[in-house]
């Protein structure tokens, strides 16, 4: 026969339980990484900017990108989205340069960045990123640098949706959702 005692002990030890795991545990959250502060270019002149000072809407999609090898991954989803004619989805392609700490270098790679682009359509959403690849691939919670990502941002420049590789349907119809949804 139990007492009161051990009735009043179980429920005791299982409220500190939900106390201690409610406290402790992993919190659910929908933000995947931040950008870091990023340092880019505007009119020839660097500056250190805020987050996401670029990016107009509640949700953009952004296309990072680490050097040529990536750049037909990311050309598979500018395709596949067709980014080009759906001007619903606020877009930009960023290529993420590693920081030579020198100005007048930095407007050199900026010039030979913007030339790869020029005969494209799209060209105005080019934002390259001049920052430390390893402590943006942390921050904005990537794996590695051998894949274009497709991110989804908010104004804060937190990602809510991440995808890696080429253009799949199934990734870009969870990213649609992502992009659409309200309140993140």
């Amino acid at each position: 026969m139990k007492t009161a005692w051990m009735n009043t002990l179980t429920w005791v030890a299982i409220v500190t339980l939900a106390l201690v795991l409610a406290i402790f545990g992993p919190k659910e959250s929908s933000v995947m990484g931040k950008l870091p502060q990023l340092i880019a270019h505007a009119s020839n002149t660097s500056q250190t900017e805020p987050t996401a000072p670029a990016f107009a809407s509640d949700r953009t999609l952004a296309l990072i990108t680490f050097g040529k090898k990536n750049r037909l991954e990311a050309e598979s989803w500018i395709k596949g989205l067709q980014l080009q004619n759906d001007a619903s989805i606020s877009w930009v392609r960023m290529p993420i340069l590693k920081d030579p700490g020198d100005a007048a270098i930095r407007d050199a790679m900026e010039v030979r960045v913007r030339s790869h682009y020029q005969s494209e359509p799209g060209q105005g959403n080019l934002f390259p990123v001049f920052a430390d690849r390893a402590a943006f691939i942390q921050s904005a919670g990537l794996n590695d640098t051998e894949h274009a990502y497709v991110l989804v941002l908010n104004r804060r420049g937190e990602v809510l949706a991440r995808v890696a590789g080429h253009f799949d349907e199934a990734k870009a119809e969870a990213l649609r959702e992502t992009l659409s949804m309200q309140g993140l």
